[in-house]
């Protein structure tokens, strides 16, 4: 029986301003992220996929950070890979290099773009226009670079994505010290290996990992005046998160709402500058017990 081929769409990017590589991906494929993304902090991203050769990943990514430009790595793998008709890659260095190679064997329609910071590419696709739109869409869309990967893979699937259907995708995003506590890279981790809409879930997924891992944006802080404060009292109790008749937001407010937030994993997002994220009033707010 022939293998099962990760046909696929995906794009692999950076952002240079805050250090950050990553990949996106979605196939009609099992467990498409335990194939496909290869990341790496301070160095760069791959996605290797079709009849996808996984040693892609780990050889290109150590190839990149001996100082190899992206052509130069992928000609490298491809030219002594037997299979690279078959293959698929993208491959993006930290300084927004980036080169794509889609073998003649690849299902139609398959292709790739590259541009200043990102490759995008896929195969079994509906049309052009999928790879097109991840493209674009990247370029265009601001936030953050999970944001901005996300939003090419929902333009993509908009498209037509993978003509036989949906099934799992994934997103991975390295920075140096990015993960838990900052004791290693991994700043956003997230598979959807089986769902109907994978790319609505992997989104849903992001919001929840940026309410819990990411730092409030500066828009989003709201100083506690007598109005806010009373309105987080209130709100501490309705929950039972405070006992107290007054509604002045004192000390032993503070107190309760920093302890709600840790027992919520919101720790990340506790101040002491006498201010509070529009994220975190509003998940006070929406609690119900």
């Amino acid at each position: 029986m022939p293998l099962p081929r990760p046909s696929t769409f995906s794009i692999v990017a950076v952002d240079r301003e805050t250090g950050e590589v990553g990949c996106g991906v979605q196939s009609k494929f099992l467990s498409v992220g335990a194939a496909v993304p290869w990341v790496r902090a301070g160095v760069g991203a791959i996605a290797t996929q079709a009849f996808c050769n996984t040693t892609f990943g780990p050889r290109g990514l150590a190839l990149l950070a001996a100082g190899t430009a992206p052509a130069d790595a992928l000609r490298s793998l491809v030219d002594a890979d037997e299979g690279r008709e078959d293959r698929q890659v993208g491959i993006v260095a930290l300084d927004g290099k980036s080169a794509s190679f889609t073998g003649s064997r690849c299902i139609a329609y398959a292709g790739g773009i590259t541009g200043d910071g990102f490759a995008a590419q896929g195969n079994c696709l509906a049309q052009p226009a999928v790879v097109e739109a991840l493209a674009r869409t990247f370029l265009s869309t601001s936030g953050s670079l999970a944001d901005r990967i996300v939003a090419a893979l929902r333009a993509a699937q908009a498209q037509g994505g993978d003509k036989r259907g949906q099934q799992s995708a994934a997103l991975i995003v390295e920075k140096p010290g990015g993960g838990y506590a900052g004791f290693n890279d991994r700043y956003v981790d997230l598979r959807v290996d089986d769902h109907p809409a994978p790319i609505e879930e992997l989104a849903r997924l992001l919001e929840m990992h940026k309410l819990y891992f990411f730092p409030a944006e500066p828009h989003d802080v709201l100083q506690i005046d007598a109005t806010r404060g009373r309105e987080i009292v209130r709100e501490l109790v309705r929950i039972g998160a405070y006992v107290g008749t007054e509604e002045l937001y004192d000390e032993r407010a503070h107190a309760a709402l920093v302890a709600f937030m840790h027992v919520e994993n919101l720790e990340n997002r506790v101040r002491t500058d006498g201010a509070i994220d529009r994220q975190t009033l509003a998940y006070l707010q929406g609690y119900r017990r």
